[in-house]
């Protein structure tokens, strides 16, 4: 990995909580507010913001670890940015803590974790079928 991640660089990503991004189940909307996960998954994105420019062009990042602490709701039309800050980085793992929040109302907060691996491997892992 380049050189250059340090703790307290932070990227951002912001959206409006759609019905599409409501927990539904089985077809039928469940609650009116932002899902768990599509909080993962603009918790991800940011993350990925931040090593992106980072990898040499023989490596990629994969996600092995992410926790989230969903603590309030985001209704339909909230505007919600996600953050995420370089809590470590290493030429191996990506570790950010992250932060959803709505206005000032903390939405969620958690963390997710990288691992860096050269491209060749992990197409070697994903043709095995032993991921």
């Amino acid at each position: 990995m380049k050189p250059g991640l340090i703790a307290g660089m932070s990227q951002e990503v912001r959206f409006e909580v759609t019905q599409a991004m409501c927990p539904h189940f089985d077809g039928v909307l469940v609650h009116p507010v932002c899902a768990t996960w599509t909080l993962a998954n603009y918790m991800e994105v940011a993350g990925r913001k931040l090593l992106t420019p980072h990898l040499e062009p023989h490596e990629e990042g994969v996600g092995v670890h992410l926790t989230i602490d969903h603590r309030a709701a985001a209704p339909i039309g909230a505007l919600v940015t996600v953050r995420a800050t370089v809590e470590s980085a290493s030429a191996r793992r990506l570790t950010c803590v992250t932060h959803a929040a709505s206005g000032e109302r903390t939405i969620a907060e958690g963390r997710f974790v990288q691992a860096i691996l050269p491209k060749e491997r992990l197409a070697e892992v994903f043709a095995s079928g032993k991921t």
